[in-house]
């Protein structure tokens, strides 16, 4: 340990991953501290530093200082981040501490860490996510009022009472051999084993072993311990046989628990083992629940929030969103009937309300997000507000590109909300961007509502006609009857006139016909309609019109009902127009075309 570092003996702070917590789990084999004091400063969060992308660091966060070495290396970083709340910030050992780094550390107000030669960055990310989760899993046993005595949920001190009572290392995994919690005294196992518990997963070549073997089979099927001949596995690396043992809820498969034996269990042991499966199979169903109860809590807090008023203070509070620029992201399913069935579409919707709250979680330790009314939303703060939108927008961006194909998803942007009251706008504007999105013909999936703010008024405004019962065409009528009577075809004539602003040879192309037959059409809809295109408000309003009844661009057989361009659906509002993201194409637009090109 370096000169001018301590340790307090403090753990914990309540329920919460402190950094003495962290180095009373991971210290002396593979982290120790180089400068500083560990204290119990919470530990929330987990950053590998990368020099060339624009970084944000929540509070709280260990930053992983990859290929950071040196005095200079290390005071830049510190210097960098100075003011974040960092921490603790991890470099490879041996850290050069002097006088000039210790004074860097003070002023960052973090701690510096040495990671040991041999241990790899992906296994330290690993190990200290394990620790805050750790934390956070406790928090969530205590809310599922667990009894008084119980561990609230830490399998890792059921593991270490387990290994005590049989005297050898134990791991216990979930169905996929992913390592949920381990003993202490994995030292006293083998490499395998070392290798299991640092990966935090079952190598696949041992797993595969196993499976070849049967003991999966047998362990599944059988009711009690199965024990595994070490020289049975053939592997130089497996030098201690195991005992396993599955862990159910019922008929229900949970998982499973490992120990390191040198022999088979005594019939002593073995009923211990046996007792110890039942306990850690209550502690998997507690965990389970308790992520249920927190989910359905973190739903309805989330949901307060955003309706703003009085409550929306405490319940912000409660899920950790303090004051400063937040804004608001509403995702769901780009296309709903690619998803099937009502129960396929809730299971895509919970899928997408999942990833959403694992990625904001992953970029902001004190993001909120909830699925509410089939929409899964994020509250997502910024400790930058004057980039909050452009990092928001990037944020939704990676999440959508990382959901694939195979999942579509659109997100909406709100505007940034600098206080809790405006939370609510935020979310309205997020709904808003989010309807356009939907829409056929969209080519985005993500936007912002200042991007599509046009066609979310339009949207709205043909709401706003069906729900008071409009359904004409307005001054449009006289030419969508005379239509409907002789396949004039004028509604598609005008419409093309308006989408190409008047050029009557690319507006001709459009419906293919020729220029002359197009301009005898217009000097029909000024007679027939009693329309002046030369007034540019009788032109907008014609457009504004088009877009209201959603005309795709083909002759109506009659003078149709108002169609809601802006539906729950996200109706097309202009037909073949261009889609959204994309710029009108406008074709040979001439402002001093020949005046018998402009119909008066």
């Amino acid at each position: 340990m370096a000169s001018g570092a301590h340790v307090r003996t403090t753990a914990t702070t309540g329920d919460r991953a402190t950094l003495a917590g962290l180095l009373a789990h991971l210290g002396g084999t593979l982290l120790s501290l180089a400068a500083g004091v560990a204290d119990d400063r919470p530990v929330e969060a987990v950053v590998i530093h990368d020099p060339l992308d624009e970084e944000i660091v929540p509070p709280h966060a260990v930053v992983l200082a990859v290929g950071v070495s040196g005095s200079d290396g290390i005071v830049g970083l510190l210097e960098s981040l100075s003011g974040l709340q960092v921490s603790a910030v991890v470099v490879r050992a041996p850290a050069e501490a002097g006088p000039v780094v210790q004074r860097a550390v003070g002023e960052a107000g973090a701690v510096l860490l040495e990671l040991t030669h041999g241990a790899t960055w992906t296994q330290i990310t690993s190990l200290v996510r394990t620790v805050i989760g750790e934390g956070q899993v406790s928090w969530v046993g205590a809310d599922a009022g667990l009894p008084d005595g119980a561990p609230n949920g830490d399998l890792f001190a059921v593991a270490n009472a387990v290994s005590a009572l049989i005297d050898a290392p134990v791991t216990i995994e979930d169905r996929a051999s992913r390592v949920l919690a381990f003993s202490g005294g994995q030292d006293a196992a083998d490499a395998s084993r070392i290798e299991t518990v640092l990966g935090r997963q079952v190598p696949a070549a041992y797993r595969d072993k196993l499976e070849r073997i049967g003991v999966f089979r047998r362990m599944f099927r059988e009711g009690g311990p199965v024990f595994v001949d070490h020289r049975d596995l053939g592997e130089p690396s497996i030098a201690k046989s195991r005992t396993a043992i599955a862990i159910r809820a019922g008929d229900e498969i949970l998982g499973s628990m490992w120990a390191a034996v040198d022999a088979e269990l005594t019939s002593q042991r073995r009923d211990a083992f046996i007792d110890a499966a039942h306990v850690v199979a209550l502690q998997l169903l507690r965990q389970r629940a308790g992520a249920d109860v927190e989910r359905r809590v973190r739903s309805d807090l989330v949901a307060t929030v955003l309706r703003g008023g009085s409550e929306a203070v405490s319940a912000a509070a409660r899920l950790g969103l303090g004051a400063g620029a937040t804004v608001v992201l509403a995702a769901t399913p780009l296309d709903e009937a690619e998803l099937g069935p009502q129960a396929d579409l809730e299971v895509g919707r919970q899928q997408i309300a999942d990833a959403l709250s694992l990625h904001l979680s992953a970029v902001h330790p004190r993001s909120a997000s909830a699925l509410i009314g089939g929409i899964a939303y994020g509250v997502l703060p910024s400790d930058s507000g004057d980039r909050a939108t452009s990092t928001a927008r990037r944020i939704a961006e990676n999440f959508v590109a990382r959901t694939g194909s195979r999942l579509r998803v659109a997100v909406g942007i709100g505007r940034v909300a600098h206080d809790l009251r405006d939370l609510e706008r935020s979310r309205a504007d997020a709904d808003r961007a989010l309807r356009v999105l939907r829409r056929p013909g969209a080519t985005i999936s993500v936007a912002g509502i200042d991007e599509v703010f046009a066609e979310a008024l339009l949207i709205e405004l043909s709401d706003r006609a069906e729900a008071e019962g409009y359904r004409g065409w307005g001054s449009l009528a006289a030419l969508a009857d005379y239509d409907g009577n002789h396949n004039a075809e004028l509604v598609p004539t005008l419409w093309s006139y308006l989408e190409e602003l008047g050029d009557v040879t690319a507006a001709s192309e459009r419906v293919r016909v020729h220029p002359n037959t197009f301009r005898y059409r217009l000097r029909r809809i000024v007679q027939i309609g009693g329309l002046d295109l030369a007034d540019p408000r009788v032109r907008f309003a014609a457009m504004l019109q088009l877009r209201l009844v959603g005309f795709d661009g083909r002759a109506p057989s009659s003078a149709p009902t108002l169609s809601a361009g802006g539906s729950a659906a996200g109706r097309s509002a202009a037909g073949t127009s261009p889609p959204i993201g994309q710029p009108h194409q406008v074709a040979g637009v001439d402002s001093a075309a020949p005046t018998k090109d402009r119909p008066r």
